[in-house]
């Protein structure tokens, strides 16, 4: 008896808290093969297993060697799978706020972007926006990745990145450290700093050789560890330096340290006395 094929499908989607950021959207197709439509926002896709086929403005495209497709609002476009064991896909969809209209013809001309460093950055993102309170990173990894698309589709545009900024460096970290527990937007640190948010993301990590969404949380890690000391319980530590709930403490305790704050905690009294 032949075999039979399973269709598959797995489906998440969810509207994380970073403007901009309209959807995200993960799915596992088999079989599955999208109709012509379109949406009012861009679509940002990379495929991490097969391939897809699509039309857009008439002209057949596809998704081949790990690239990185952007797909523009308004514009009709279809989509199938183009392996015979379907494709993973993971989307962003992302509002005007991020590319605007200007962007629309060049993106039709050239929709599949082979970019290694753009890829790993839009997988980075996807990591950053499945769990809640690693919003300040998301920001930062969607400012970058922004910048580099506005550089694939206008790059007569783009002015090059500026270099080491030691002034606009230090007023982050002053507000980072000032700002510890409620934490700040990117947007708003941009605002107050006037510079740009990806520019503001380079000159603190080439100033300080650290991402700002890493020295913040590293900030916050080590208060949390003396409050531990101090005998508070985890949860309580987790609201006091800013994390986002218990399980956002535990994942970046565990992180840093190398432990689960209850075990760090438990160990508070120091090494058993010699026998």
């Amino acid at each position: 008896m032949a075999a039979r094929t399973v269709t598959r499908q797995e489906v998440s989607a969810w509207r994380p808290h970073v403007p901009g950021v309209v959807e995200v959207f993960h799915a596992h197709f088999t079989e599955h093969a999208y109709p012509m439509h379109v949406h009012d926002v861009w679509t940002l896709l990379i495929v991490d297993d097969g391939a897809v086929r699509y039309d857009l403005d008439r002209h057949e495209r596809g998704t081949p060697d790990d690239t990185v497709s952007l797909l523009p609002p308004g514009v009709p476009h279809n989509g199938s799978p183009a392996t015979a064991g379907g494709f993973r896909k993971r989307v962003l969809y992302l509002d005007l706020s991020q590319l605007d209209e200007s962007l629309i013809g060049p993106a039709v001309d050239a929709p599949d972007l082979a970019d290694p460093l753009l890829r790993r950055r839009v997988g980075q993102l996807h990591t950053a926006l499945a769990e809640p309170g690693d919003e300040l990173e998301a920001q930062s990894r969607l400012a970058l990745i922004g910048e580099r698309l506005r550089g694939h589709l206008r790059p007569g545009l783009v002015t090059p990145a500026r270099g080491a900024d030691p002034g606009v460096a230090h007023g982050l970290r002053e507000l980072l450290d000032a700002r510890l527990v409620e934490g700040v937007t990117l947007d708003e640190a941009a605002q107050l700093l006037h510079a740009h948010p990806a520019h503001l993301v380079r000159a603190f990590s080439g100033a300080f050789g650290i991402a700002p969404h890493q020295y913040l949380t590293a900030r916050r890690i080590g208060r949390a560890r003396g409050l531990l000391l101090d005998g508070q319980p985890p949860v309580e530590v987790a609201a006091a330096t800013g994390f986002y709930d218990q399980s956002h403490l535990n994942r970046s305790f565990k992180r840093i340290v190398g432990t689960t704050p209850g075990r760090f905690a438990r160990g508070r009294g120091g090494p058993s006395p010699l026998s």
